[in-house]
Formats: structure tokens, sequence, C-alpha cells
């Protein structure tokens, strides 16, 4: 079968807090923007009853009723939503490619904000209890809605003696399920020390999970002794599961740079290793997965698509253009030697108008055309001759230099 092929300036994979705020800032740069999500829009916030810590909402909302308003939000920029799964994708030329069952999606620009999911138990009834049904995975989230109740957290890493402390604030009771022997844990030692001498804590060691049990909700959770296979029955309100987290990304193995575990990593401006493609959210390797970092990753990785794009267009329409020899300032605004030469740039600029094209670039906040020249200073000033590169300078910037460049040129 013979795919359909779409066009688009930007694709963004995954409908998360990162993806749906990359989407926002797309749609109201006016690129025509196209969001695709496998399952639920919103992302694994939609499953969060309560969310308090994020700015602007003093009363608190949910996840679901703050996904809904950035959904709202992107369509009112004329984003495009498709619900389906990526099969693939081609990144390393110019127009990327993101394959789906009956499509082809071409684009300018890539955004990865598939997020991930938390590493489950694969206990008995597990399923059943997921996200607003008793098992959660965010005490930052859920730690409210806990207040006076029993909790069990699984796992005895940095972060589940850490989120189980802070859990004690709000819970009577917090008991944690270790798989090691008495008085071991994954954790650092002064968290462990910490832990070990809150009175809110207990600790029920050498065990893992055999089965969730309830109702309509979490009721019991049920241990299994690792050693001598005795099944202890856990009457709770709540389980809160810290056993890892496994990032959602399948599709770019082998194809962006990613750590061990499977985040993708990027730098300050959410770029990968390749050129046009971003990532955003939970997906990457970060310090903090929240929905407040996951928007400030899909602000940037929105705001750098649109330079992305910007740059590409200015350096096919205008810099590489064959029809005249081009000249290339690149500076940058803030220091003074780019700032003086400027004054001779310019006169170059109109002493040859019509002969020689001269585009000013301005590197102060993005290098992104600087990278494609191969600059990695400024002041620099490039010479153009038949749409290839002819000479760089880097130094010594002068008029006469310039007039005997442009007569020999």
């Amino acid at each position: 079968m013979e795919k359909k092929v779409e066009k688009y300036d930007v694709v963004i994979i995954g409908g998360g807090a990162a993806g749906l705020t990359a989407a926002i800032y797309c749609g109201r740069a006016k690129l025509n923007t196209l969001l695709i999500e496998k399952s639920l829009v919103g992302g694994l916030a939609t499953y969060t009853n309560e969310i308090e810590n994020f700015p602007g909402f003093p009363e608190g909302t949910s996840g679901l009723g703050l996904m809904d308003l950035y959904h709202k939000q992107a369509k009112k920029f004329g984003v495009k939503f498709k619900l389906t799964d990526v099969k693939g994708v081609k990144l390393d030329a110019e127009t990327k490619i993101v394959e789906t069952f009956r499509t082809n999606y071409e684009a300018k620009v890539v955004i990865a904000a598939t997020g991930g999911k938390p590493r489950l138990t694969g206990a008995k009834g597990e399923d059943l209890f997921l996200y607003d049904k008793g098992i959660s995975f965010c005490a930052t989230c859920d730690a409210a809605a806990n207040t006076g109740k029993t909790i069990l957290v699984v796992g005895s890493g940095d972060a589940a003696i850490e989120e189980g402390m802070f859990l004690t604030k709000f819970a009577d009771k917090v008991i944690v399920s270790v798989l090691h022997d008495t008085g071991k844990m994954d954790c650092n030692e002064i968290a462990k020390g910490e832990a070990l001498a809150n009175p809110k804590m207990e600790f029920i060691w050498n065990t893992v999970v055999e089965e969730f049990a309830g109702t309509q909700h979490l009721e019991k959770v049920i241990l299994k002794n690792v050693k001598t296979g005795e099944l202890i029955p856990v009457p709770v309100d709540s389980c809160f599961l810290f056993i890892g987290y496994i990032p959602n990304t399948e599709i770019f193995k082998d194809i962006l740079d990613m750590n061990k575990p499977g985040y993708l990593i990027t730098n300050e401006k959410m770029e990968t290793n390749f050129d046009g493609v971003f990532a955003a959210g939970d997906v990457r390797d970060k310090f903090l997965k929240q929905v407040s970092t996951a928007v400030g990753d899909g602000a940037i990785a929105g705001y750098a698509a649109e330079k992305y794009i910007a740059e590409t267009e200015t350096f096919h329409s205008q810099i590489m253009r064959d029809d005249m020899p081009g000249l290339v300032y690149l500076w940058n605004a803030v220091d003074p030697k780019c700032r003086e030469y400027l004054p001779i740039i310019e006169k170059i600029e109109a002493d040859y108008r019509g002969k020689i094209r001269v585009t000013k670039v301005d590197i102060y906040k993005s290098s992104g055309i600087a990278n494609r020249l191969g600059v990695k200073e400024a002041p620099s000033l490039v010479s153009i001759s038949h749409g290839k590169i002819n000479k760089i300078y880097t130094d010594g910037i002068n008029e006469k230099e310039l007039a005997d460049l442009l007569a020999t040129g």
C-alpha cells in the first residue's frame, strides 16, 4: 500500500505538557504544525487528580483540566492533531520524515516529546488501580490527596526514600517495601539514616509486590517475602511505585544520541545530535521531571524550531544564492569589536549595491547560520561565490582588504 505524504513545517511527536507547549509556540509563530499522539492528548499528567505546584493555580487544578487548557490553546493557534502511533523516523536529511501506518509526514523540524512511563511491578491486579485508582508515581503531585492516610512506597533508591519522607508530611503512615535485607537500601546514606529515624516510616524487608487488591479503589497490597515465600497483606489507601522510569525512545534508537537508560541527550536549546531535531520534556536526560519543567522544555524547543526554520530559509534564499557574489558579516551586537567593523560593512553594502549581496547576521541569540558556514567566532566575514563559500576572514577586517576581495571576486 502506497502511503500518503503530508508536509508540515513542524511535526511534534508526543502530546504531553512538553509537546503541547511546543505546539503552542510553533502555532503562534504561524508555523504549519502537526502534533502526533498515540493515545491520550495530555500524557501522564492527565492521570493526576490534583496538581498544586503548577504556578498560577493557587487552589490547585486537575491534571486533566490543565492539559485540556493546553490542548485548546494549541488548537486556537491552528495546530493540527493526529491520534496515531509513529512507526519510524528519518531525521538525517534537511527534510525529516515521520512514518505512521498510513501516512508519511514530511517536516522541516521534528520535536521529540514522547515522554516516558513509570516502571511497573508486573504484579497481579496492577493494571486495575493505575493512576487515579490508588497507584501513583509522583509524590509531589499526589501527596496532598493522601493527607491523613496510610501509604505504601515500593522501592529503596534515592527517589523512593526521599519521596517517601516527603509523603510523611501529609500521610499518617508511610510503609516501605524493600527488596533487600534489613537495613540495606539503594539510596544514599544520609537519606537512609533520616528515613530510618522518621517515626512515620515503617519498613518491610526482603519483599516484592505479589498482588494489588481492592474493589473500585486500591485497598490492599499483598507483599511476598523473597526468602521465605510468606505473603504479607498490607491494608493501604494508596501505593507509590518508585522502581524506575522508562523513556519512550524506541523509535529513536541508533538514531538520536541517548544515555544508557535511553533518555535523549540535548543541549540547553533542546537540540539533539541532528540539525532541526529537538527534544523536550521527560524524554530528555534531565534533573527534574514535572509538568512545569516540561513546559519550560517545550517553550525552548518551540522557539528553537522557529529560529531554525527562519535561519534555514535565510541561508538558502539569501546567503547561498548564486545569482551574484555575497558577503556575510557575522557579528555579536554586544561585542564592541564587532560594532567597530559595522560601519565598514555598511559602507561596502552601499558602495556595491546591486553587485554584491551583503548579509549581516547577529549571532548574539543564535549561532545557527554561523555553524552552517563553519564559523566559530565573531567578528567574521564570509565571501560567497557561485553559491559556495570562497573564503572566511576572522581577523584584520578592513575596507582596503574588502575592496581588493570584491575587485577580484
